[in-house]
């Protein structure tokens, strides 16, 4: 495991308050989770917060970044936001905006498990549909089959010639 830096550990010092809160090294920086979710990313030496459609207004009005980086073409936008500056080096402070992105967090689990399950759920529907027509694939020849047979049969019984009495 990469060895945590001064200002990651300073940052879980900071957000103690919330409770267990652990980090991972990724790509570079550093994931910040709790209960098993990330809700904040540490990169360049800067804290970033989860947000979604309900809190990330309130991180904006109070001066909140949102975290960005070059994606090749063009820089990429992510759903983390700074907290305001006077709650980067205040736990008191730091403990609202690290609870909203927490919920943030917890809301987004919730959305990707329910996506996930629709999607599960059309796979579903969509592989007994195919098995359903390739086993009226399978069937319809036979039945054109046993229509084709009969249809020989009437017309050799029609062409037999009828005894005469």
């Amino acid at each position: 495991m990469a060895r945590q830096d001064g200002y990651v550990t300073y940052v879980v010092e900071l957000l103690e308050p919330l409770g267990a809160v652990q980090v991972r090294h990724m790509f570079g920086g550093w994931g910040v989770y709790y209960g098993g979710r990330m809700f904040g990313l540490i990169a360049e030496g800067q804290l970033y917060l989860k947000v979604d459609e309900l809190t990330r207004d309130a991180f904006e009005r109070a001066g909140g970044q949102p975290f960005v980086y070059g994606g090749g073409t063009h820089p990429v936008s992510l759903r983390f936001w700074t907290p305001p500056s006077d709650a980067a080096d205040d736990a008191r402070e730091l403990l609202p905006w690290a609870r909203r992105a927490v919920e943030a967090a917890q809301r987004a689990a919730v959305k990707k498990s329910q996506a996930q399950q629709a999607t599960a759920e059309r796979r579903a529907a969509a592989a007994a549909k195919k098995t359903a027509k390739k086993k009226a694939a399978e069937t319809k020849p036979a039945a054109k089959k046993t229509a084709a047979r009969k249809a020989t049969s009437k017309k050799a019984a029609a062409r037999k010639p009828r005894a005469r009495a």
